[in-house]
């Protein structure tokens, strides 16, 4: 909502959830065997829009961001930080595995 664009009136506040939802899922048909990860961002989203749209298609879950503040000038409501439990809630209800992973998409060993 603090974007120039928006600000002249020049554009609408956003996309609707149903259309970030649909766009998630397209990716995923549009993409195939060419990008193998299509990312929710919670941020932009919240958990329970993160959940939908990984059951939509998307297969990645967007991490945790520090000092973020671009997705919250565009209006997100959403927070910044998220504990790996409250990760967990997100993804296990789909029975879909959670794995922390670097930023290229290699594993990352756990700590034991």
């Amino acid at each position: 909502m603090a974007a120039p664009i928006y600000l002249q009136r020049k554009s609408r506040r956003g996309p609707t959830f149903r259309e970030t939802l649909l766009m998630h899922a397209v990716a995923r048909i549009a993409y195939h065997g060419w990008v193998r990860n299509i990312q929710v961002s919670w941020v932009k989203v919240g958990p329970d829009g993160a959940r939908q749209v990984l059951a939509a298609g998307a297969n990645d879950l967007g991490g945790t961001l520090m000092d973020e503040n671009i997705s919250r000038a565009a209006g997100a409501s959403h927070g910044q930080r998220m504990d790996e439990l409250s990760f967990r809630d997100i993804v296990e209800p789909l029975g879909r595995p959670l794995e922390q992973r670097t930023t290229l998409y290699g594993r990352v060993e756990a700590v034991a």
